[in-house]
């Protein structure tokens, strides 16, 4: 069977550490799912926008 894309596959290979405020943290993920959305989804857009506004990726 031949191996998937792993683009494709949406499968998530690295991690992104941060410190934060603890407050901040909170109020983010608070945010977050009144938005009905995750923390990390809307990481993860705000780096793609980030790659794509800046660097065309």
């Amino acid at each position: 069977m031949p191996k998937k894309d792993d683009k494709k596959s949406g499968k998530k290979d690295s991690q992104l550490i941060l410190r934060l405020d603890k407050d901040e943290r909170d109020a983010f993920i608070r945010l977050c799912k009144e938005l009905d959305s995750s923390a990390a989804r809307e990481i993860r857009l705000f780096i793609r926008r980030f790659l794509k506004d800046r660097d065309g990726g």
